[in-house]
């Protein structure tokens, strides 16, 4: 889970994520992600921003913004598809977070 650091209601929309934290996740900038706040059950569709390398930021822009308060923890869900001849050597990478946003392991099921 990953700690909400600010919201941003005046901007298109989004979720800003410390580019450092996309590339730990196996993410990408401007990929569709699911979002689920843990602090409120609030769900929703959004894509993700490359913020600055190191900043441990996550920002809820536009009317996402809206969903939730900085502070709240929030689970970051990215989907994909993989032809079935991959699908047995696939593993899914998890970050686990601290309150900080820092990185403390990386699980792969």
């Amino acid at each position: 889970m990953a700690k909400v650091t600010e919201c941003q209601p005046h901007y298109e929309g989004s979720i800003t994520v410390d580019e450092e934290l996309i590339e730990a996740a196996g993410m990408h900038p401007y990929e569709q992600v699911h979002v689920s706040n843990f602090s409120n059950g609030e769900r929703f569709i959004t894509y993700l921003i490359p913020g600055k390398r190191g900043s441990r930021e996550i920002i809820l822009n536009g009317p996402t913004a809206r969903l939730a308060l900085p502070g709240d923890r929030i689970i970051i869900f990215s989907y994909g598809w993989i032809e079935e001849e991959r699908l047995k050597g696939h593993k899914t990478r998890i970050l686990i977070m601290d309150e900080e946003n820092n990185i403390q392991s990386i699980r792969e099921v």
